[in-house]
């Protein structure tokens, strides 16, 4: 049993509960979205396992998850990297916001997201049953796929990408 952190409108945790039922409660919690990119400022993407409890199949940022209640944000971001990617690197708290989105799975993504980010240029091997496909792709290439097929992205990467670009800028 996974738990998440419930936190309150300003990232203060409140309480936990068990993942699938804050999902299924829409209620807010802790997450995190991680970003890698290479030495090219490309982005590596992640096509999600279909078995995914949501949004399988869809592509999205390099890896996402909930920190558990006793993990800081960047210890839980290198766990669950290492755990989907097959890889480790040191990740910097770029920005946080908070979204809430209604899947088609009668699931709730209510979430405190803190956009984690950091630099890679190795070799990797995902774990099949969290990643279909990965890819590395330039922010312009994507943003334009993005426009022309939005509904192969996952909700929170879009809100990401169309609503805090700008917070990129001073990455890259």
């Amino acid at each position: 049993m996974q738990e998440v952190v419930l936190v309150d409108s300003q990232d203060q945790p409140i309480g936990k509960m068990e993942k699938m039922e804050a999902h299924q409660k829409g209620l807010l919690h802790r997450a995190f979205s991680v970003f890698v990119f290479n030495r090219k400022n490309e982005l590596l993407l992640q096509q999600r396992a279909l078995e995914k409890y949501h949004s399988g199949g869809l592509w999205t940022n390099t890896c996402c998850s909930h920190p558990s209640p006793s993990e800081s944000l960047e210890l839980a971001g290198a766990k669950r990297l290492s755990e989907e990617m097959g890889f480790t690197t040191e990740l910097t708290r770029l920005f946080a916001f908070e979204y809430r989105v209604e899947l088609d799975n009668q699931l709730i993504e209510h979430e405190y997201d803190h956009v984690l980010i950091g630099r890679y240029d190795g070799d990797f091997l995902p774990n099949p049953d969290e990643v279909m496909s990965t890819r590395w792709i330039s922010m312009e290439n994507l943003l334009a796929e993005m426009k022309q097929y939005p509904d192969q992205f996952t909700s929170w990467f879009k809100i990401i990408l169309n609503e805090h670009l700008h917070q990129f800028t001073d990455f890259s």
